[in-house]
């Protein structure tokens, strides 16, 4: 009986115990306020004597908070999982713990606003572990994404590092090595899709998770100074195919993948790659599944006359022109923003705005190979037909284009395989496009360009030519046989009646008769050319994308970007 009570006693003693340590604990929470206060303050203080962060600022990088504060509006940004990370606790009391030691994740996310608009950030932080997985990153990131699909807002990724991507030294951490699933792609490619705008930046050395996470962008910018993209680093690539003394900028620096087309643009610098995913982000919507692209008040007059178009086209065929003059002249003033060009340079794509509407433009280069098209240029204006496809936004596009490039070079870099794939792109795209004929429209390629859409909406300048294949080569080619007989009745034969066919056919070729047999619809004066586009424009906006956006609602028209 003595031993029951005695047990007795202990145990109300022992809960008395744990009643006062209660007692004691303050009745606000200060305690444990005052540990998140601690832990914030770490994340968001630099340590000068870490390493990692002393390697960031002599390599002439922007820490990772100093690079929100420089991308977003003041004070709008809100974290998400401040707080993960990795902690040591030191013991202060009964129930009361303080941390000593804080290593933050490495991946820093949440909400901000770029120029009033609201996103979602997720940032890297190479000065711990190079951007390894640590600190909970592949929960924030599997949550982000997931986050930007359930809210349908925008999301900018600035790259510098593996973006969490896998260490070796995990697999001594856990015990064990895992299978490197990358669950986040089903939100991603579903958020493509969705026109939920990707905008992704690199600002260090971007590899392999962090490679991919980027290149799988809508928009994806480099920074000249530091920025590089690889699957895999230096040492890793000496042990694999024995390249060695491989620097960053050797491996995938922007002269190497701002140029083949794996990103986007280049920037000098992070303040420039900064200012372009600002300006790429006000022509886009929040969610082309549900939202058309933002209209901004415009002042330039959408029935602006430029009497310099009127003489912008050579009338000797063979000259060349600058395309952009066109381009910038038509839009909005100061509002061409172009996407790629550094490569596929036979073509032009952008965004602009008529009236303060955006759209896409695309347009060909007669100062490389004469604008005909070659693989890089398809595969840069399949890629903006199904930007503006996801995005809702109508595509102008100015058409001077001899056909697909030919010639060996041509072949081997499988320029008809490319080219296939642009026709795809144009017919199975469904966004508005309206077609400015300024000079050429030849073979294959001239046939996708324009008949695309049915009916489709075009116009030609007195300049326009048009047919199966170019005066150049093609009288060879159709009269070959007289003009071998031309030659062998008397010398210089071939010359002179190859020159009085060539008159015949640029006299059949005048682009007026083409207009008498209803062949095209219009030839208008170029100079008011940026009327009739903008008024198309106007129209789009207001008729034909609301019913896009119910069609898009129901599931009757089912956009694709990747």
């Amino acid at each position: 009986m003595a031993d029951e009570n005695d047990a007795k006693s202990s145990s109300a003693s022992k809960r008395l115990r744990q009643v006062s340590s209660h007692l004691n604990l303050p009745a606000d929470y200060s305690d444990v306020r005052d540990q998140i206060r601690t832990l914030r303050n770490i994340a968001a203080t630099p340590d000068p004597s870490r390493r990692g962060y002393v390697r960031q600022k002599q390599a002439g990088k922007l820490w990772v908070r100093e690079r929100l504060d420089q991308l977003l509006d003041e004070n709008s940004f809100e974290e998400i999982g401040s707080l993960s990370g990795t902690v040591e606790w030191k013991k202060t009391g009964p129930m009361r713990e303080t941390p000593v030691t804080f290593i933050p994740s490495n991946n820093v996310q949440g909400f901000g606003k770029v120029r009033g608009r609201k996103v979602l950030l997720t940032a890297d932080d190479f000065s711990i572990r190079s951007g390894h997985a640590d600190g909970a990153s592949a929960g924030k990131t599997n949550y982000l994404e997931k986050l930007a699909l359930a809210l349908k807002i925008p999301v900018v990724k600035l790259v510098d590092g593996s973006s969490g991507g896998g260490s070796v030294t995990t697999i001594r951490k856990e015990g064990w090595s895992y299978l490197p699933y990358v669950p986040m792609f089903h939100q991603v490619i579903r958020q493509l899709n969705d026109g939920i705008p990707n905008l992704g930046a690199i600002l260090g050395p971007a590899i392999g998770l962090g490679a991919a996470r980027v290149t799988a962008c809508h928009f994806s910018v480099m920074a000249a100074d530091v920025g590089a993209l690889f699957n895999a680093g230096p040492e890793v690539v000496k042990g694999a195919t024995f390249e060695e003394g491989l620097s960053f900028q050797d491996l995938g620096g922007p002269m190497i993948h701002c140029t083949n087309g794996t990103i986007d643009n280049m920037a000098a610098n992070e303040a420039e790659c900064f200012e372009q995913l600002r300006t790429v982000l006000s022509y886009l919507p929040n969610c082309g599944r549900y939202n058309p692209p933002p209209i901004i008040p415009c002042d330039d007059p959408e029935n602006r006359e430029d009497e310099s178009l009127r003489r912008i086209i050579p009338r000797k065929q063979t000259r060349m022109y600058n395309p952009w003059t066109i381009i910038n002249t038509v839009v909005d003033r100061n509002s061409f923003f172009e996407i790629g060009a550094l490569w596929g340079r036979t073509a032009i794509s952008g965004l602009a705005r008529l009236g303060g509407r955006p759209v896409g433009i695309i347009s060909l280069n007669c100062e490389v190979n004469s604008g005909a098209l070659d693989a890089a240029g398809s595969q840069k204006l399949a890629r903006l037909l199904k930007l503006c496809d996801v995005m809702n936004l109508p595509i102008l596009q100015f058409v001077d284009v001899p056909g697909y490039a030919i010639g060996t070079t041509a072949e081997k870099t499988a320029t008809m395989r490319f080219g296939i794939e642009l026709a795809k792109a144009y017919f199975s795209t469904t966004t508005p496009i309206f077609s400015v004929i300024t000079r050429r429209a030849f073979g294959v390629a001239g046939g996708v360009m324009l008949g695309a859409r049915d009916p489709h909406m075009q116009i030609a300048w007195p300049s326009g030519q048009w047919g199966s294949l170019p005066l150049e080569g093609g009288i060879e080619v159709g009269h070959r046989h007289e003009l071998r007989e031309a030659e062998r009745e008397k010398v210089g034969g071939k010359e002179e009646r190859y020159k009085e066919l060539e008159e015949e056919y640029r006299r059949l070729m005048n682009p007026v008769r083409t207009a008498n047999a209803f062949g095209v619809e219009e030839i208008v004066d170029p100079s008011k050319t940026r009327g009739v586009v903008c008024s198309w424009a106007r129209h789009v906006y207001e008729v034909l994308i609301p019913i896009r956006l119910a069609d898009r609602a129901a599931g009757r028209i089912c956009p694709v970007f990747s």
